[in-house]
């Protein structure tokens, strides 16, 4: 672009080491601006919707403290059916919602954000990952939760990590079970940025 019409400053709506790093990796340069949206689900609120809601949400607080950059938000969250699984409180949740998941397809939805001085509507978009877990036993599941890797994820696991071996199968985009499908940010962002550097 030309001096008269610099590329925005991008930013990251997020705390998420995970969508750090897959950012990061892109080869992007960005500051980051957690949002501290409330996130708690509406009434009947679907995955799809609830994520698209709260990407919004996250990428219109920012937004209004930055103006002249181009803020990126996502969500992401677990659910089985009908059943959303959130982070967990404590072990013991953690360990149920493992038990739950055990040998189960579950769904993965991540909602993405962009708004900005060029994208001043927002632009939304949602990807859909189908995880299957493999059967668990007991002393898989309690060996998973010593690893320390579940009180901070949605549906307490993490694929990027130890979480991988509870895994049978992933169909649909890896990174968006990470927490951020990187083709589409790419896909995305080039409309605004231009190529990647």
């Amino acid at each position: 672009m030309s001096a008269l019409n610099p590329k925005p400053r991008l930013i990251l709506a997020s705390a998420s080491p995970r969508r750090q790093q897959l950012l990061a990796g892109l080869g992007y340069d960005f500051l980051i601006r957690p949002a501290a949206t409330d996130e708690s689900p509406l009434v009947g609120e679907s995955p799809l919707a609830q994520t698209l809601r709260l990407a919004e949400s996250k990428a219109r607080e920012v937004a209004q403290t930055e103006p002249d950059s181009l803020v990126l938000a996502a969500d992401s969250l677990v659910s089985l059916g009908d059943r959303i699984f959130g982070k967990p409180q404590d072990l013991a949740e953690a360990r149920l919602f493992l038990r739950d998941l055990s040998g189960q397809a579950h769904q993965v939805t991540t909602g993405l954000c962009l708004l900005g001085p060029c994208a001043p509507e927002p632009r939304r978009e949602a990807v859909i990952s189908e995880v299957l877990f493999r059967p668990l036993t007991e002393r898989e599941i309690e060996a998973y939760l010593e690893k320390g890797e579940s009180l901070d994820k949605a549906g307490a696991y993490a694929i990027q990590g130890h979480g991988l071996g509870l895994i049978q199968e992933v169909r649909g985009s890896l990174t968006n079970v990470m927490g951020l499908p990187v083709r589409e940010v790419i896909l995305a962002l080039e409309k605004f940025l231009g190529p990647r550097p």
